[in-house]
């Protein structure tokens, strides 16, 4: 018997989860690609990837406070900005072919990232140093990742790390520990944007919901690291190409 979409997308949610959790993050970009490849209209694939984004990044937020990676005084700056930032971006309705090019752009950036893997390389170049951002960096880093992750319903993970990494602001820990309350936060402001949005939750999101915590609990605690996470994350960057591919030329 075929499979129908709402087990395949709780299974797909259940991996992206699992996956992303293993480096601070919560897995917007993943829930929106395997939304799009199930076919979900746009108009609930925003509130649904912030809605379980705020679940993923609550666990990956306690886990790494209580290991002492989350730094308070680095994260800070960021936060004042980016949070309300994040408010402004979730309050604006995009057109639908407009959200679909958006998001598309988003996966891009995300499964580059992932098929080049950059964090090694950074990680390998400069170290695991104190998190160290310029105060006006942080300013503008902040409220551009916030506009940017309010608009497309993701966190902004994908672009915090990338940055904190090649910028050497940050070694691989702590900017999974950055990561991950820079996610909640702003996941939680951009949800809050636009609050209305929360009518277009699909009926099926508690059986998300709890794909992508069983998920978030998998990478956290079982670590998957027992697994090639290397080879893992070049074939999600290659899932994540092709969503986006078809979010932009639909």
């Amino acid at each position: 018997m075929l499979i129908d979409d709402t087990t395949l997308l709780a299974l797909l949610i259940f991996m992206a989860a699992a996956l992303y959790s293993t480096v601070g993050h919560a897995g917007a970009s993943g829930y929106i690609a395997a939304m799009a490849f199930v076919g979900v209209a746009a108009i609930e694939m925003k509130p649904t990837a912030l809605t379980l984004n705020i679940l993923v990044a609550s666990i990956g937020t306690y886990r790494l406070w209580r290991a002492g990676l989350i730094n308070p005084r680095a994260l800070l700056p960021l936060i004042i900005f980016s949070v309300p930032m994040a408010f402004v971006g979730g309050a604006v309705q995009l057109p639908v072919s407009a959200y679909r090019i958006a998001v598309g752009v988003v996966l891009l950036f995300a499964g580059f990232r992932l098929l080049v893997d950059p964090r090694e390389k950074a990680v390998a170049a400069r170290g695991h140093g104190d998190v160290a951002i310029p105060l006006p960096a942080a300013m503008i880093a902040g409220a551009g990742i916030g506009l940017l992750s309010g608009l497309t319903g993701t966190g902004g993970g994908i672009f915090l790390s990338p940055l904190l990494l090649l910028l050497g602001w940050a070694g691989a820990r702590q900017a999974a520990g950055m990561a991950a309350p820079f996610i909640l936060l702003n996941s939680i402001s951009g949800l809050a944007g636009n609050i209305v949005s929360l009518q277009s939750l699909p009926a099926e999101l508690p059986i998300y919901a709890g794909a992508a915590l069983a998920g978030a609990l998998l990478g956290t605690q079982l670590a998957i690291r027992w697994l090639p996470v290397r080879l893992l994350q070049y074939l999600l960057g290659g899932v994540l190409l092709i969503a986006a591919v078809k979010l932009i030329l639909t």
